[in-house]
């Protein structure tokens, strides 16, 4: 049987925001990931063609990239990323009508929240997963762990200052995955010719992510 979304998603344990200048350098970003084995993206709205973008990494890879889409706010936004190919939708901060769509279309949501009364709404309101952002800069991951406390059955996906040197602490303050930005899609890397330290880094993610979830 086919692996779910969530599935995909908690698995390789890395969501990788993808915020690239044109398509050429977010191909070239992807195709360096995947061959570190990292098979999941979220490509953001700030992208310029970022429906398009979405529906050119479809036909590249079919079903061997889980595709999402990503600052993501209105519910048209979320229905054109569907439409082309995104499986989960994630936002910066709360948008119910965004949840809704996501919902009504059968995909992931994971939209934004800060507060503990941000994120058990976004919950509430039908989210599969709550992304805390930003979350390093209100403690990263003792934050995470205060927010376990009252609500053990969100499920988590800090990001914000996610980095190969907090991940193992994220990951055992409970997060179902991470939300990685510059750290690991390393435009500057794809720009000076030199896609391996990415498949390097996509590499050191999963071996941290890894362990951290066997201690």
């Amino acid at each position: 049987m086919a692996e779910t979304t969530q599935e995909i998603i908690e698995r390789v344990g890395l969501i990788p925001v993808l915020r690239a200048k044109n398509a050429t350098q977010a191909l070239a970003v992807v195709k360096a990931m995947i061959e570190g084995g990292v098979t999941v993206v979220e490509v953001t709205m700030t992208v310029p063609g970022a429906v398009d973008l979405l529906k050119v990494l479809k036909k590249e890879y079919g079903n061997d990239l889980l595709l999402g889409s990503g600052t993501v706010t209105t519910a048209e936004q979320c229905q054109a990323t569907i439409d082309v190919g995104a499986e989960f939708v994630v936002s910066p901060s709360l948008h119910p009508e965004v949840i809704a769509a996501t919902k009504k279309n059968g995909k992931v949501s994971c939209p934004g929240a800060l507060t503990p009364t941000e994120a058990i709404t976004a919950w509430n309101a039908g989210a599969d997963y709550v992304k805390i952002f930003p979350c390093s800069a209100v403690g990263g991951a003792s934050y995470l762990k205060s927010l376990a406390g009252p609500f053990p059955h969100l499920k988590i996906i800090p990001t914000g200052g996610v980095t190969l040197r907090t991940a193992e602490s994220f990951i055992q303050a409970g997060a179902r995955a991470l939300g990685v930005g510059s750290d690991l899609v390393n435009l500057a890397a794809i720009d000076a010719g030199h896609p391996e330290i990415i498949t390097e880094t996509a590499k050191a993610y999963l071996q941290v992510i890894a362990a951290a979830r066997l201690k």
